[in-house]
């Protein structure tokens, strides 16, 4: 989603001690002397990184600027990916090792395989999708993915439609067999994803809040319990992010859920209740972990990319697994 307050908060320097941080309630979970570190910048609004361990980089969308921007981390490279790439937003590493990604413009869920790029899906029931937005990969590599109306009803996300199936759903492919089924179908505007440790259950987050202009909507996370690694049951929220939007966010292996909010990475315990925040000087979009070890924290913010190091790593899935590579 698109960063409203892209200038709020910033500092010269965009760093903030660790010994901040665990007055906040993070002590233990971020290495000693960690800063909060900016490792790139001249964006309009980043979302969706993802750590490539093959490649040793952190990719990340600029979506208003229709381009995928990547970060060499050895080096400090950074470079843009593609352009004109279509408004993509959130990705994944799929098990293969290949990208896949949430594409606004072209209203599918789409890989990318040595610079090919190949649709997944675009349809329900004959119904254009409205625009992936964020996605994760499931251990047994089923693909789950929100898909809110942004790329449809913001200009400068993707181009003006219809929600040709009248809702905002969260969808789990089956890529093997091509299945798309729903697996969450009460949230008004899903955006954020994400599973717990051993995938039982599924975090949704809820933005409608961000485009009401009412000051009406949702920005909260809501829990769902997976049922045979397929279906989501006994829907409740547990955090609600007062300053912001949980926009994108991330699960380290011990359940602790780090979110976006409008000036902070803020950190959950599993059961929604804060444990602690970050502060970083721009409004957060999204994060993830990765680095050589596997703990160190991506976070995509507005104009720029920060990382901090932490001492846990990522939950599940194909990402957990690549960490480790």
């Amino acid at each position: 989603m698109l960063g409203s307050d892209a200038e709020h908060g910033q500092t010269q320097h965009g760093q903030v001690s660790a010994a901040l941080a665990s007055r906040n309630g993070l002590t233990g979970l971020l290495a000693p002397g960690a800063t909060l570190e900016r490792l790139a910048g001249g964006c309009t609004w980043s979302e969706g990184p993802l750590w490539l361990p093959d490649l040793g980089v952190v990719r990340w969308s600029d979506i208003p600027a229709d381009r995928i921007m990547q970060v060499e981390l050895a080096t400090g490279a950074v470079s843009v990916h593609r352009i004109g790439v279509e408004f993509t937003n959130g990705r994944a590493l799929g098990h293969d090792g290949s990208v896949v990604q949430c594409s606004h413009g072209r209203r599918r869920l789409e890989r990318e395989v040595d610079g090919h790029l190949e649709s997944l899906v675009e349809h329900w029931h004959g119904a254009r999708l409205n625009s992936p937005n964020d996605v994760v990969v499931k251990s047994d590599g089923t693909i789950w993915f929100s898909d809110p109306p942004y790329g449809i009803t913001l200009d400068a996300e993707g181009h003006p439609g219809d929600r040709e199936y009248q809702d905002n759903f969260v969808f789990r492919l089956d890529p093997v067999s091509g299945e798309l089924s729903v697996v969450v179908a009460d949230v008004e505007e899903p955006n954020g994803l994400a599973f717990n440790p051993d995938e039982s259950v599924l975090y949704v987050s809820d933005t409608s809040a961000a485009w009401s202009g009412d000051g009406t909507g949702n920005h909260h996370i809501r829990a769902y319990d997976v049922r045979d690694g397929r279906t989501c049951k006994n829907g409740r929220t547990i955090a609600v992010v007062d300053n912001g939007l949980p926009d994108g966010f991330a699960v380290d292996v011990g359940g602790n859920i780090w979110t976006s909010s409008r000036d902070a990475v803020i950190v959950l315990w599993p059961d929604g209740t804060t444990r602690g925040r970050i502060p970083v000087p721009e409004v957060v979009g999204n994060l993830c972990f990765g680095g050589p070890e596997g703990s160190d924290l991506f976070v995509a913010a507005t104009t720029s990319l920060y990382r901090i190091a932490t001492t846990t790593s990522c939950a599940t899935g194909a990402a957990a697994a690549a960490a480790g590579r």
